[in-house]
């Protein structure tokens, strides 16, 4: 049976649907359809909202999970009239951190994803331009970069830069590992100079050839044999140089984003 979950929040609802699909997928033998509800900011959004999560459940057979966010009392009231299972997140943790902080939390919309800290939302868009002009070698002056990524070309590099830029404001850079390169068995010498800064990545070959085939079909750059050939030459040079390697095949964004970042020990406060 299909049960419908909602993320409901009187902003992005980013931060709610993030907590709620972790949780969920405690549960891998059921079967969810998620919505998202966000800038659920007033009595007849809410309303509107009550009607869908109502609808859900009548179809379903079975009540909706709602998870929100809602900062606003009257807001968050109506919605508890659903007919839903609601799940309130800041219900849940706000009346644990007074106690332990002997301090009573003062409500307002849209702190987690606004822009109430204008100089830490430069940084982020800093970062971000940051990543965009060093993604894939389009520039090689690593001078101002907290880290670079190097492997194969499609390992993962570009997003995984774009994510660390996004969320933690580090000026990531990312270079792709050439068959001159390769053929050489040394990493460049504009390379060479922040070796502290870099960390590999490497990817299965399989996996490493179905990518590239939905780039460039029926290519040799996507063959399984030309993959397997990069790779190993990408992970024997790595390997020369002395520099930690991340396989990026099965790990998430956010999971290889983490490792690095630990392992070159950048200690960097989420956004």
């Amino acid at each position: 049976m299909q049960r419908t979950v909602f993320f409901i929040s009187d902003r992005t609802a980013i931060t709610t649907e993030t907590l709620g699909h972790s949780l969920l997928t405690q549960f891998p033998d059921a079967d969810f359809r998620q919505v998202r509800l966000p800038f659920v900011d007033d009595p007849e959004k809410a309303g509107e909202a009550v009607k869908q999560v109502n609808e859900a459940t009548r179809k379903d057979g079975a009540r909706a999970i709602v998870f929100t966010s809602i900062v606003d009392q009257e807001v968050s009231g109506i919605m508890r009239q659903c007919d839903g299972v609601i799940l309130d997140l800041f219900a849940t943790f706000l009346a644990p951190l007074e106690a332990a902080l002997e301090l009573r939390h003062q409500p307002e919309v849209g702190k987690a994803h606004g822009m109430s800290d204008f100089e830490r939302y430069e940084d982020r868009m800093d970062a971000t331009n940051y990543a965009l002009n060093h993604d894939d070698g389009i520039s090689v002056d690593f001078s101002e970069a907290d880290l670079i990524l190097v492997g194969v070309s499609r390992s993962g590099k570009t997003p995984t830069c774009l994510y660390m830029a996004l969320h933690f404001g580090v000026k990531a850079a990312n270079y792709p590992l050439t068959e001159d390169d390769l053929d050489e068995m040394r990493l460049p010498s504009f390379l060479r100079r922040h070796k502290r800064k870099i960390v590999g990545l490497t990817i299965a070959a399989g996996r490493l050839a179905q990518i590239r085939e939905n780039r460039k079909p029926g290519s040799r750059y996507a063959s399984l044999r030309q993959c397997r050939r990069e790779l190993e030459a990408a992970e024997s040079l790595l390997r020369l140089e002395g520099l930690p390697v991340f396989d990026s095949t099965h790990s998430s964004i956010e999971e290889i984003a983490s490792r690095v970042l630990l392992q070159l020990g950048l200690q960097r406060e989420m956004f």
